[in-house]
Order: structure tokens, then sequence, then C-alpha cells
């Protein structure tokens, strides 16, 4: 079944950016997964898409937004450590928007990923996380894809309004012009400035990349899984601890994690 084409000038769409980090060099760009989203709202609603942003006007990567060829970009002005959450819920409360579209994860500042879940929760809409395409809308009801691990898609279908998330399945997002970024527009409301009770209790820090596995011997077969049973290590390096203390097994345990990689 060939899906229907998404052609809704009624439609109010909205995307949520924020300034992103190079992992490399670590200088402000558009984040990559925000810029996804914006590009999933472009081939929904065309140069109709609304963009906010709630933290400072003054930051130059927001405007590469606009260079994808929109003209505004609303900024609710919040010093750093202010809590987003309330502001954004009031504003697109009043704004009368069906969709909203998110990145999964911020690049900079908590990085969290909490942020689509407590808005959507406040807003009392459903979220779809991982979106990857739109197919249809009809009747205020959407039929969407929703990305999975390993390449695979999961269509659903949610009812208007609803907030979602996009992640690196999202459609690849076009490259900004000088010209358009420079003549968009700003356009900077004033709103009420809530401290991040959390975040000002706290300290970041750089996350950690996550521990490594040990290696899993998988077969198929009772035959091959008896194989691997009974098989001679082939590293030769393994001992077995008989009779031993707690002290010394624990430092052959602790020796294992770090030549596996686990522990640095």
């Amino acid at each position: 079944m060939q899906p229907k084409p998404v052609n809704n000038p009624v439609l109010q769409v909205l995307s949520l950016v924020s300034v992103g980090s190079h992992p490399t060099s670590g200088r402000a760009r558009r984040a990559e997964q925000d810029a996804r989203a914006v590009e999933l709202g472009l081939k929904l609603v065309g140069d109709n898409l609304q963009l906010l942003h709630a933290g400072n006007p003054e930051e130059p990567a927001l405007r590469a937004y606009l260079g994808m060829g929109l003209d505004e970009i609303q900024i609710l002005e919040q010093p750093a450590g202010a809590d987003a959450l309330p502001a954004l819920t009031e504003y697109i409360r009043d704004c009368n928007v069906q969709i909203v579209l998110t990145g999964t994860q911020a690049e900079t500042g908590e990085g969290s990923g909490m942020l689509p879940f407590l808005l959507a929760e406040r807003l009392g809409w459903p979220l779809v996380v991982g979106l990857a395409e739109v197919e249809s809308l009809d009747n205020g009801v959407a039929i969407v894809l929703q990305a999975l691990p390993r390449g695979q898609r999961r269509r659903l279908k949610v009812r208007l309004p609803f907030l979602a998330t996009v992640d690196n399945a999202g459609p690849t997002p076009r490259q900004t012009a000088f010209g358009p970024a420079r003549r968009g527009v700003l356009g900077v409301e004033q709103v009420e400035v809530v401290s991040d009770e959390v975040l000002g209790s706290d300290s970041l820090q750089p996350a950690k990349p996550r521990p490594k596995r040990l290696k899993v011997i998988k077969a198929k077969s009772g035959a091959d899984r008896m194989k691997a049973a009974t098989a001679k290590a082939s590293g030769g390096g393994g001992k077995v601890l008989k009779g031993v203390s707690a002290q010394e097994g624990a430092e052959a345990i602790l020796k294992l994690l770090v030549e596996e990689g686990v522990l640095r």
C-alpha cells in the first residue's frame, strides 16, 4: 500500500531547536538530531514550520536553522541554568500546534534526554520516540513510522496533537545557506525565569562510555553449544583458582576485567 502524501496547509508543526556541539572541536553548531527534526518538519509543512528555542538569543549557532530555508525563529530568552520546561509548556499550549518535533537528546547542557518525556507529560500528549516518517494525516489521526534497532520500522497510528523525538534515523538535514541565515529574524520573547534546582545542586561532567561487555559464545544448535563448552580455550591464558584467599581471588578478577577492557 502506497502511503498518502502529507500536504496539509492547515497543519501547524513546531520544532524545538537547541545549540549543538561539534564532537571533535566542541565548537557551537546546530544540533544534529534537532536539524533532522527541522528537516522532517519542512517535509510536512514547508516554510510554514515554526522554530522555538529556549535560551540565549545571542547565540550565533541558532542562525544555522534559519539557513535551512526559514524566515524566523522564536526565542524564549532565558539565562544559563534556567529550567526551560515551564516556558516551553506554556508557549506550546498557547500557539495551537498539532505536532511538536524535537531531537532525542541535547548535545550541550544536561543532555539527559528527559525533556521530551516531561514536556509530553505536562501537555497530556502522546509521545512517539524515534520518529522516522509521517506517512499520512486524516481526520486528526497520523500514520507514522517509528525507527527500531537494526533498521527495522514499525507503523503506528497516533492521534493529534502529539510530540515526537527524531534521532539519527530521521531524514538527513539539508545544508544551511549563509544568506538566508543572516536575513532570518530572531523573535525574542521575555518569559518568567524558573531556576533549575537539579542543575543548581549538582555539577555537570562529560558522560563516560558504557562498560564493555564480555564476549558471549552464541550457538544455534545443541551440538554447537556442547562444542563451545568442551572446546579448549584458544588463548591458553586462563587458570583455575582453588583454595585461594578472598584477596587473591579479587585481584585475579580485577586483572581479568582490566585485560578485557571492562575497567580502565
